[in-house]
């Protein structure tokens, strides 16, 4: 069997494969990727000349209306309670330009300026070394939020690529072009890939997020020639999603149930590490019951440090 293994992550990134902290001690609430959302907001929807950049997210918005998000819908909701400015108003073009800001803010930075504010979580870069040497049944990629640059800079930048663990971008993924990073691409589905612009419904955080794992699902599909070997015609059976947040829990889950792999004969698993801002019994209790064959969860209180994290992802 092929499995696609993502977590943000989707492996899911904050709070899954790194959380706050930082060489510095710097909170994640300032770090890099926090600050762009506050500079893209305010270049291209503000009205002072020269930009202004808004007050930062963590100080405008409830922590419900970014945790587990997507950085589309981050934006909007950063777009109306500091500028007043609705939805509505801001079309796609006006969303792809702030996403763009945001990631022109974070090429322009080091390494090591792109890591402050984050640490890798205990047993992440260990279980990903041993997942790269599983790459005959294992596609590792990731499901996150975050803007497809933004996540290259950020795995780059803590480490997590040199892991090797990532499969190579699909050929969908190579068609845009991420200014400084065109080389450091990975597998898998983001935040510029899709944003419904549904501010108002709170159930968007993790329905939002299930269109992404669909699209890294169905890219990981078409790069299987690829990644296989000649003549190996093996299709995607089993799809891990490993999250942290209840808006990850709730996409794979959203997943399992979806017309995309039904038709694809797909079991979803879920591996939902309490290694960022929720418990293990809010995790297992949005989990549900299993389904054999069709949705197993598995909830892991140490996350990616539990010495059977490969095993509960269900591949060996």
């Amino acid at each position: 069997f092929l499995h696609l293994m993502f977590a943000p992550g989707d492996f899911d990134v904050d709070g899954t494969l790194v959380k706050g902290g930082g060489k510095k001690g710097a909170s994640a609430d300032t770090s890099a990727h926090a600050q762009a959302f506050s500079i893209a907001c305010g270049t291209v929807l503000g009205s002072q000349n020269p930009p202004v950049p808004t007050p930062p997210v963590h100080q405008v918005l409830e922590s419900r209306e970014f945790h587990g998000s997507t950085d589309g819908l981050i934006l909007l909701r950063l777009a109306r309670k500091s500028l007043g400015v609705e939805p509505g108003s801001v079309s796609t073009e006006r969303l792809e330009r702030m996403m763009e800001v945001m990631y022109g803010y974070i090429s322009g930075l080091s390494d090591e300026e792109v890591a402050e504010g984050m640490d890798v979580l205990p047993g992440v870069l260990e279980n990903l070394t041993t997942l790269a040497k599983m790459k005959d049944r294992v596609a590792c990629g990731l499901v996150t939020g975050n803007v497809e640059g933004i996540a290259r800079r950020k795995m780059r930048a803590v480490g997590i690529l040199a892991t090797d663990a990532l499969a190579p971008p699909s050929a969908e993924q190579q068609k845009r072009t991420w200014l400084g990073s065109d080389d450091i691409g990975f597998l898998g589905g983001f935040g510029s890939d899709f944003c419904s612009g549904n501010i108002d419904d709170e159930a968007r955080n993790h329905l939002d997020r299930s269109e992404q794992i669909a699209i890294a699902a169905r890219r990981c599909r078409d790069s299987l020639p690829a990644l296989l070997p000649e003549g190996d015609v093996r299709g995607l059976q089993r799809v891990v999603h490993v999250g942290d947040a209840p808006a990850d829990v709730l996409a794979a889950k959203a997943y399992s149930i979806s017309s995309d792999a039904e038709k694809h004969g797909l079991c979803v698993g879920m591996v939902a590490v309490a290694t960022g801002s929720y418990g293990a019994e809010q995790l297992r209790e949005l989990a549900g019951d299993p389904i054999p064959g069709r949705w197993e969860p598995v909830v892991l209180e140490d996350g990616m440090a539990d010495p059977d994290f490969i095993e509960a992802c269900g591949i060996l």
